[in-house]
């Protein structure tokens, strides 16, 4: 169906109880009438999730017949009626039904929280009695999911969970056994939760609407009498139950709704934006002093009510035991051993003060180097490379985007003008096609991927996944190409040169757009399809086929095309640039930009990692990417901070190791980065880390990094601050204080103001709205950006005008260059310097797994996701296995040039032949992939080159348990289906469609029906 506000279909005058009003183009009656505010009963339907008509509690009369509100679209001259007679009756008729499969016993519930639909429908319905008493269902209460609950006896079968599951999150994992005399919501057809493919997700919890399915860091820890001990429980639920039929409902619930208005004295709903990958999933958190009730999604720009495991669940760092709360100062004894001390803010700041001013005197202001955590706010990055460049007087910033998205940033920045997504998520749903380039997008943007995989299996959008290892959305793909190692550069240019001979380049979009044509061809000679097999081991014929998929979906101007999205499978190579630059060029040729629907996608990998470069943390750029070698930005600046701003370009942090190894710097203020396990080498990081002066790290744990500290400084998570996050969209949201700081800890905004009025700054904010007013004042690409302007969930996508208008989509009028025009740039190939050898004869791969972020700093903290993935191990293919000897859960030790680590086997054909994949997570540092990735760096931006590693397999012998417990998800077997299957339902001989007592639905029965219960108004 199309979608509410399409320009494509006229806005219809309808009329809803004797009053014209004029509804949407596209929308739903339902719709229309929730506009209105009318008090119309609703179970099953969800805005996000559309008609569902498993409950008919949304009966109305349409044209003289009773219809379901939610399945049927406006129309011109619609007349819609909704308290007719009939109609009420069979609302209440069907609303008897649903009480029927549910207990209700509301005061005592931890969902009496004024947002249950069941509980809030008895009021809308006027029901006071069940005509239909509840029975017992024939199921256990299911409680083996870590982070949340089944209860048979409390489901109302209302379908909204398995469209949830299927249509949304698209995980595939739940039905309804409806042609069973007792129907329930099912797990893999029949599994318990924690043995199934769900992936904890927890769509079908946010979506229900009672509570069937429930948190269990809600359970007896929300209501003013769910706390109680559990036989005193089980008795206060049959006392509700049994008052609640002699005394009618509206009494008890009367009762309810006191209690409930009294949660709100001590539960806090608090919105904010997601600490992990870089999506942008905001929801509110609900929480009860500083335990964490819920997480609750809705209105998110980006998510709606969509989150994945960690952003619905994996919060319990926040509250862990391990914050650091207190500063700490590293002392030596008499025998020169080292420890750290607790120390008061004042002398650790005073200390920190000291000793720049102290190496700033005695080598220069570039002995100094600072680097930004992406996981701080937009503020706190502009504040640190204000630190450096206004305070200090160094341009040594960087921050972690070195890591992974620097070189799609400089692919972008070469052909387009701007370094970032050219759309938003809603541009990725609308293509015809998309084309992922290593990236595990399922993994590890999670949220995104559900609307890849909604549009793919409801919508007929192409998929195309081009990468190493079979991943999630590679196993739903249309066409699945694994090149080697290092060659997506190849087949990306052979697969442009292919387009440009056979005359199929959009010439009418480069004629107008794009400059660079001529010199663009001539540097693809060397990249012919027969070129191109050799080097990929990728086919011609596999080629030539992509190409005729990307030039079909790229061939209708006013519908959407190709989007392409990439990741570290791109990034993380010596030529991780020009990849970068290949994919952007492929979308020019073929016209892919300036339209809904298309362009590029760089998906980024943290939750602030984008807003972190855009606010300033750069070696040769301040906010809004102006550069620090044009005059103008730099008077500006000196202007504005009242010092001197230097042209020269600083260090990035990769180029900080190296310079600490060698003696120019002295000292780096690190923030929020775990450098020592994620940056390439690890071992030539801890010699770059040991060999500082001074080192001072701020963060809320005390990490691998921090021990090599001289000052360890307690920062404060997400939860405990405000300020704003910019996500892969280029969406500004602003986030708020869940509670407050931990004891002894401070936002890191708070803390780098401190630092600078100890260094003799005159700093004086009072509030993160400040810092962005200022940082706007100064930077044309934010002009328009105020927290009034973020309020709640609203959000600016930059660019951002002075008038508050901004950029979903980039490039509607032309390039961000001088003439308006894109710029095709000539390929380079930089190939891998570190191929397998005969000695090192294994190709490594590494990434991110769903459960996980990153190391695991965060999520090793939170219990549930723990136990799913306890810790790291190396995948093998079966044939290497079977080559090698090797077992599932034998120990091997990887060895590369740079080092050596000791995991467990998981034996899988997620990777083939002499490939192996280690996840970035590790419980135990020593384990940790990134003692074996080398030195090699993008040539352009420094990326270290992780993905260009070879190493080598040392079968130990010992064998451990599975590395992968085998209740995790990926052994299970999904259950797909066309959402929820509501006809199967319709089609059990104890269904009569409600008020209709032939069992006819929708026909001239109804009219029968109509005539008898009247069809005027109450």
């Amino acid at each position: 169906m199309a979608q509410a506000n399409d320009p494509h279909i006229p806005n219809p005058i309808i009329t809803v109880n004797g009053v014209q009003i004029v509804a949407q183009g596209g929308e739903y009656v339902i719709d229309a009438l929730n506009r209105l505010k009318l008090e119309l009963p609703q179970v099953c339907y969800h805005p996000q999730l559309g008609p569902l008509q498993t409950c008919d509690t949304c009966v109305v009369e349409i044209g003289g017949k009773l219809l379901r509100a939610c399945s049927t679209p406006v129309q011109e001259g619609m007349v819609v009626r909704t308290e007719v007679s009939a109609a009420k009756v069979a609302r209440e008729e069907a609303f008897d039904r649903i009480l029927g499969n549910h207990e209700l016993y509301c005061t005592v519930c931890d969902n009496n929280n004024g947002n249950c639909t069941v509980h809030n429908t008895v009021a809308k319905v006027g029901s006071e009695h069940q005509n239909r008493p509840f029975l017992p269902k024939p199921y256990e209460l299911d409680t083996s999911n870590p982070f949340y609950r089944y209860d048979p006896d409390q489901c109302i079968l209302c379908g909204r969970c398995v469209e949830a599951c299927q249509n949304l999150q698209v995980n595939e994992t739940l039905s309804i056994n409806w042609e069973s005399a007792n129907p329930r919501v099912l797990w893999d057809g029949g599994q318990p939760i924690g043995d199934s493919s769900c992936v904890s997700c927890g769509h079908c919890v946010s979506v229900c609407p009672c509570n069937a399915l429930q948190e269990k860091s809600m359970l007896h820890e929300a209501g003013l009498f769910t706390g109680i001990p559990l036989p005193m429980f089980q008795s206060a639920v049959a006392v509700v139950k049994n008052i609640e039929p002699t005394l009618g409902y509206t009494p008890i619930l009367g009762i309810s709704e006191i209690e409930s208005a009294g949660r709100e004295g001590y539960i806090s709903k608090t919105k904010t934006v997601c600490t992990y990958c870089g999506v942008g999933c905001t929801f509110d958190v609900w929480t009860k002093d500083r335990h964490i009730l819920k997480v609750e999604p809705e209105h998110g720009p980006a998510n709606g009510v969509s989150t994945c495991v960690k952003g619905k669940f994996g919060w319990d760092y926040s509250t862990s035991k391990d914050r650091l709360t207190s500063p700490l100062i590293r002392e030596t004894d008499a025998l020169g051993t080292s420890f750290f001390r607790e120390a008061s803010w004042d002398e650790a700041i005073s200390l920190i003060a000291w000793r720049m001013n102290e190496i700033k005197a005695q080598h220069g202001p570039d002995a100094l180097a600072f680097v930004i955590s992406s996981k701080g706010t937009n503020e706190e990055s502009y504040l640190k490379q204000k630190l450096a460049r206004q305070i200090i007087g160094t341009n040594n910033v960087d921050n972690c985007s070195r890591y992974c998205q620097s070189p799609a940033t400089q692919g972008l920045w070469r052909t387009v003008g701007y370094g970032g997504d050219s759309g938003t998520i809603k541009d990725i749903e609308a293509a015809r096609l998309v084309l992922t380039v290593g990236s595990n997008t399922a993994e590890s943007h999670p949220v995104l991927a559900t609307r890849v995989k909604r549009a793919h299996k409801l919508h007929g959008q192409e998929l195309i996944v081009v990468d190493l290892r079979e991943h999630e959305l590679a196993q739903r793909a249309d066409v699945f190409l694994r090149p080697n190692p290092g060659t997506d550069f190849v087949w990306l240019n052979a697969v442009s040169r292919h387009i440009l001979e056979t005359g199929r380049a959009h010439s009418d979009f480069l004629d107008q757009w794009v400059n660079g044509l001529d010199e663009f061809r001539a540097s693809l000679e060397g990249y012919t399809l027969e070129a191109a097999e050799q080097q990929t081991g990728l086919t011609q014929a596999q080629l030539r086929d992509l190409s005729d998929r990307l030039v079909a979906a790229s061939d209708d101007p006013q519908r959407g095309g190709v989007c392409i999205l990439w990741a570290m499978g791109v990034t993380q190579q010596m030529g991780g640039s020009e990849t970068s630059t290949a994919i952007s060029n492929l979308l020019l040729l073929t016209g892919n930009y300036m339209r809904p629907g298309t362009g590029a996608y760089p998906l980024r990998g943290h939750n602030n990692v984008q807003g972190a470069s855009d606010f300033g943390a750069m070696p040769d750029m301040v906010s809004g990417y102006q550069k620090l070698s044009d005059e103008a930005v730099r008077d500006k600046f000196s202007r504005a901070w009242n010092c001197e701003i230097r042209a020269e370009r600083g260090l990035d942090n990769s180029q900080m190791i190296d310079a600490a190894i060698s003696g120019k710097l002295k000292a780096l203020y690190l923030t929020g980065e775990e450098m020592s396990l994620t940056d390439s080498d690890s071992g030539h990081v801890a010699n770059g880390l040991g060999a500082l002066e001074f080192f001072v790290v701020q963060d809320i744990f005390f990490s691998h990094t921090a021990q090599f500290a001289d000052v360890v400084l307690p920062a404060s998570p997400a939860l405990e601050k405000e300020g704003t996050f910019t996500s892969t969209e280029r969406r500004i949201q602003r986030l708020y204080q869940v509670m407050p700081p931990l004891k002894g800890s401070k936002p890191d905004w708070e803390i780098y103001q401190l630092v600078a009025q100890a260094l003799g700054g005159d700093w004086n904010y009072s509030h993160p709205g400040e810092i962005m007013a200022e940082a706007a004042a100064l930077t044309p690409l934010f002009g328009g950006v105020t927290y009034e302007r973020l309020e709640g969930y609203q959000s600016l996508c930059w660019p951002v005008n002075a008038d508050g208008s901004d950029t979903p989509l980039l490039y509607t009028k032309g390039f961000a260059f001088p003439d308006g025009k894109a710029r095709l740039y000539p390929a380079r190939y930089v190939p891998r310097i570190q191929p397998p050898t005969a000695e090192f004869d294994l190709h490594l791969n590494s990434g991110r797994m769903l459960e996980h972020f990153h190391e695991g700093n965060m999520t090793f903290r939170v219990e549930g996701i723990a136990a799913r993935i306890p810790d790291a191990f190396v995948e093998v293919s079966p044939e290497l296995a079977a080559e090698r000897g090797v077992r599932d859960g034998m120990y091997v030790r990887l060895v590369s040039p740079n080092g050596a680590i000791r995991l467990r086997a998981l034996i899988t054909d997620r990777v083939s032949g002499k490939e192996v994949y280690v996840p970035l997570n590790a419980r135990v540092s020593e384990d940790t992939v990134n003692f074996l990735t080398g030195q090699g760096r993008d040539i352009n931006t420094n990326t270290p080159a992780y993905k260009d590693t070879s190493v080598r397999m040392e079968v130990l012998g010992e064998r451990g348990g599975t590395p992968l417990p085998r209740t995790d998800h990926r052994y299970a077997r999904r259950t797909p289906q066309n959402g929820v299957e509501v006809e199967r339902k319709w089609a059990r001989p104890d269904y009569v469609y409600p008020g209709d007592g032939l069992g006819l639905m929708e026909g001239a029965s109804l009219n029968r029906r109509v005539d008898e219960f009247g069809s005027g108004d109450d």
